[in-house]
């Protein structure tokens, strides 16, 4: 499972995933999350998750036709929430055997730390995360 927000460093771990997964034939789950605004009315979220599974969709569009050169099955979904915690749950409820993550998401805040995302997905999965600088 490649958790997927668009930045640079998600888009070197669909790149890691798609050749771990050639080598060891398995799928890859391409798995991003779209957070809504807090606190928000109803009007404002139903926009933002809108522009949000627009972007993430042509976003996966790209990168479908970028993977034609390789032997792997990828799925794609889009979920809503905390990123974290939606990463997490996903892949317990899928028996996901890895999770792949960039280091820093697209938030400005995020490029202080490790990133908060990738921070909480390290301390609470299930499974192995492999972290992309």
């Amino acid at each position: 499972m490649v958790g997927y927000d668009g930045s640079v460093q998600a888009n070197k771990a669909v790149e890691v995933s798609l050749s771990l997964a050639e080598s060891l034939d398995c799928t890859v789950l391409i798995f991003a999350v779209a957070r809504p605004p807090e606190p928000a009315t109803s009007v404002e979220v139903e926009a933002v998750l809108d522009d949000a599974r627009e972007h993430y969709e042509a976003a996966f569009k790209k990168i479908l036709e970028n993977a034609t050169g390789h032997d792997v099955q990828i799925t794609t979904d889009i979920a809503v929430g905390h990123p974290a915690e939606q990463i997490v749950h996903r892949a317990e409820q899928d028996k996901v055997d890895l999770i792949i993550l960039g280091r820093r998401g697209m938030s400005l805040f995020e490029k202080w730390l490790l990133g908060s995302v990738s921070e909480r997905v390290l301390r609470y999965a299930h499974c192995p995360v492999m972290v992309i600088r």
